[in-house]
């Protein structure tokens, strides 16, 4: 166990922990939602610290991120736990309670300064803090950032986006990329399935943008949930609002967890979610857990393909410092080859 970061006492030995939106007021001897954070004697703990679940070695686009250093690997890890209640989640056995059996064995705990040394020896380029959030991971994150940063690693946050401000300005030097899943554009839709908040979503990936930090945003398509037209252009419009270069990627739904019962998305229904972001604004619209269309990147002003994709390989590259190689047009994102 650790001291958490952000909370306060309040009366008698009730504390509210000031990470997430939730602001939690935990009684004593009791956990906040995230399953992760105890209160022991008026004193905020987090038992998430170095505790790893999970830890892979990835290619940065199933992240996913298509516009930040394409090619390369990311060293891709997790801490057990979430402050979201999702009924789709696919990493359901590590992220949800009860998920202490097995993960909370000492011999999971590695250092930050041995997980970065990890990545290293997997001559990674960048840390993805994945698959559960990052936020209810904050303390560690944090440190595992410091020293990423000292070796000139790239640190990439894939999150929900439901974190305050104050932990996320703390952290922002330290992060390069970030992946936000805006998962509806409906407020009883996150209180349905994720036991969230749609404003304090929309709040945060605007401050993430105002941090200058490299953005791409995910919506999971779920058959009968969020694929009508008016919330896909709901989305879309505010993506393209927000900037029209943020590359939004459009995931295809397979039945998980709660959702069992759910259809797959119809590949007609992403093709017509990818149109209508494009109709937005939106530069860049990708499409996921498919194959065959809708991974490439066009060049937005003379439409040749810069990076043709299979699945999460390269197959070819037309960028060169930024720049269509054959416009010459200036690409956003972050982009350096690797073979």
């Amino acid at each position: 166990m650790k001291e958490a970061s952000f909370y306060k006492k309040l009366s008698g030995a009730l504390i509210q922990c000031n990470l997430c939106p939730h602001q939690c007021r935990i009684k004593e001897g009791c956990f906040g939602l995230c399953g992760v954070r105890e209160n022991r004697g008026g004193v905020l703990y987090t038992y998430s610290y170095g505790n790893i679940a999970s830890v892979n070695v990835d290619p940065v686009e199933k992240k996913p991120l298509y516009h930040f250093l394409p090619g390369s690997k990311t060293f891709s890890f997790a801490c057990a736990g979430c402050n979201f209640k999702c009924t789709f989640c696919q990493n359901w056995q590590i992220s949800q309670p009860p998920f202490f059996l097995g993960i909370n064995s000492p011999k999971n705990i590695l250092s930050a300064q041995d997980l970065v040394e990890g990545a290293l020896r997997e001559d990674c380029r960048s840390l993805s803090y994945t698959y559960t959030e990052p936020a209810i991971f904050f303390e560690y994150a944090y440190d595992v950032a410091k020293i990423a940063k000292k070796h000139k690693l790239r640190n990439i946050f894939v999150t929900n986006g439901y974190i305050k401000e104050e932990p996320l300005r703390k952290i922002a030097p330290y992060l390069d990329a970030v992946n936000i899943d805006l998962k509806f554009f409906k407020e009883s839709s996150y209180k349905k399935f994720c036991n969230a908040s749609l404003s304090a979503v929309l709040e945060s990936i605007r401050l993430f943008k105002s941090l200058c930090l490299w953005i791409e945003i995910t919506t999971l398509v779920i058959p009968g949930v969020n694929d009508s037209k008016g919330e896909l252009k709901e989305i879309a419009d505010f993506i393209a609002g927000l900037d029209i270069n943020i590359p939004w990627h459009i995931s295809r739904f397979y039945p998980n967890y709660q959702l069992a019962d759910y259809p797959i998305t119809p590949e007609e229904r992403l093709k017509e979610a990818q149109g209508i972001g494009l109709e937005a604004g939106v530069r860049f619209v990708y499409a996921g857990n498919v194959r065959g269309w809708g991974e490439d990147t066009l060049c937005p002003y003379c439409y040749k393909v810069l990076i043709k994709r299979d699945g999460f390989r390269i197959e070819e590259y037309n960028i060169a410092s930024g720049n269509c190689k054959f416009c010459q047009g200036i690409i956003p994102g972050v982009f350096s080859y690797v073979e």
